[in-house]
């Protein structure tokens, strides 16, 4: 490349040699700026490095001067993401069962870049992926994308839907046929990602993995409209594991030391009311009525009743008894 083609890179290696190479502990003097340049291809003197880091600093960026007259160096203070946020992100990827390992690294591969080279290898070495349990289904982030396509467009879609069987083998609803949906949102609830619609098959909204979502189609009919009365947060707070079932107003009988994990689970809005017996609080509140439920208030032993309705006490009991009946 031309030495004058690479003069008008000047400001934008600067930048990144500010951003990949300085934090308060690793400054750059003048010489080593203009040293560093000179390996791009660039060449530089001292008088247009002091106007350049000012046309930088006016620009936003946060460059620090240091030291003594004679010995001047220079770093960046900060940057657009700090260290600690950028592990919190790199976490979060590491920790989504969702994303598969191979992914989950060039993820966590390109936060790298936004830290200085110094944070980026902490940043690598401490977060862990090959331990966590990870998705293997590589189509679902092209999936994902044919989805949010057609739920901006407000198309249907179709696609096969399959679960495993306990040979690991792919099992196919449907007989293997192809679902139709009008989709609504993608959420992410409980570890997983799921795609919200309108199932046509039973004439209902549903919920499907996307992780078990495969060859996507984008229909040209337009798809069926939500509900007037369809709240996707409300949708997603009922289902415990995101199961399907009967939705009913069910009454809880709650120990005082749960109030967290009521609200966690519901939200700090939750109506509570007084208990007879000081040690509990009651709520009543709509839930998808679904073994996965049944097991959530059983986790918590003495601690947690289901009061009311009568008919789903009853059910709960039969739950209970079907586990006794095994340890038998």
């Amino acid at each position: 490349m031309p030495r004058s083609s690479n003069q008008k890179l000047k400001l934008m290696v600067l930048a990144d040699i500010f951003r990949r190479e300085t934090n308060e502990e690793h400054t750059l003097t003048l010489a080593q700026i203009i040293e560093k340049l000179s390996n791009n291809g660039i060449e530089a003197e001292r008088k247009s490095i002091y106007s350049d880091i000012e046309a930088l600093t006016n620009y936003g960026m946060d460059i620090v001067k240091t030291g003594s007259t004679r010995n001047t160096s220079y770093y960046l203070a900060s940057s657009d993401f700090e260290i600690h946020e950028l592990k919190l992100l790199a976490d979060a990827v590491a920790c989504s069962r969702f994303i598969t390992e191979k992914k989950s690294r060039e993820l966590i591969g390109k936060l790298s870049t936004l830290a200085n080279r110094y944070d980026a290898g902490e940043l690598k070495r401490n977060v862990i992926v090959s331990d966590r349990v990870k998705n293997g289904n590589e189509q679902i982030y092209y999936n994902v994308d044919a989805i949010q396509q057609a739920i901006r467009e407000k198309k249907k879609i179709k696609f096969l839907y399959f679960d495993y069987d306990h040979k690991k083998n792919k099992r196919y609803h449907n007989d293997g046929a192809y679902s139709e949906v009008s989709p609504y949102a993608l959420c992410w609830r409980e570890e997983n990602y799921y795609l919200v619609g309108y199932y046509q098959k039973y004439e209902t909204v549903s919920n499907f993995r996307a992780d078990k979502i495969e060859q996507v189609i984008i229909c040209d009919e337009k798809r069926m409209e939500p509900p007037e009365n369809f709240n996707l947060n409300e949708y997603t707070k009922k289902r415990f594991g995101m199961f399907s079932g009967d939705d009913l107003r069910v009454t809880l009988k709650v120990h005082n030391s749960l109030s967290g994990v009521i609200f966690d689970r519901f939200g700090k809005n939750t109506l509570i009311t007084s208990h007879e017996d000081e040690n509990y609080f009651t709520i009543n509140q709509p839930v998808t009525v679904s073994p996965v439920f049944y097991s959530w208030v059983s986790q918590f032993g003495n601690k947690m009743e289901i009061s009311a309705p009568e008919d789903i006490r009853d059910d709960f009991k039969k739950y209970i008894k079907s586990i006794y009946n095994i340890y038998k």
